[in-house]
């Protein structure tokens, strides 16, 4: 399954970027972490491999990051892996204006299991939705934690 989503976030790149790479700010958008938790590699670099511990209702669980692309301020793409699940996630940071970015997510699941197979058949909405909320989410910590744009 795959997808593609985007949204303007209304300040520059550069500070876009500088919030998103920080892997303490991942708490502020994205509901259910509790740790984040390097594994290998150099923090931040391509080949890094970190674990994020979630917890969703009674659920919890962990995900593998690894970094395989890291060009920033232009995209990070990295692997997300979780039981039987394969997320490839490629973010691409675009200069609308001076105080207006553009980020596009490009999703790619992969299953393992006959279940997630059939739920993502059934669901595919449900996938986009929660990638979406994500971003609502990072769009409006970035927006907030961030000053405000200056006039041109």
């Amino acid at each position: 399954m795959q997808y593609t989503l985007s949204i303007e976030i209304d300040r520059p790149r550069e500070e876009v970027v500088r919030v998103f790479d920080n892997p303490d700010n991942l708490k502020e958008w994205q509901p259910g972490l509790l740790n984040y938790e390097h594994m290998e590699g150099e923090p931040g670099t391509e080949g890094a491999r970190a674990r994020l511990e979630y917890q969703m209702g009674k659920r919890k669980f962990d995900m593998i990051e690894t970094i395989i692309t890291r060009k920033l301020p232009d995209e990070f793409h990295g692997t997300y892996e979780v039981s039987g699940t394969l997320n490839v996630q490629k973010n691409y940071f675009k200069v609308l204006d001076e105080n207006r970015t553009l980020w596009t997510s490009e999703s790619e699941f992969r299953f393992k299991s006959f279940g997630m197979k059939l739920m993502a058949f059934l669901m595919p909405k449900a996938f986009k939705k929660q990638s979406y909320q994500f971003m609502v989410l990072f769009k409006q910590f970035a927006e907030k934690v961030l000053p405000e744009p200056q006039p041109a």
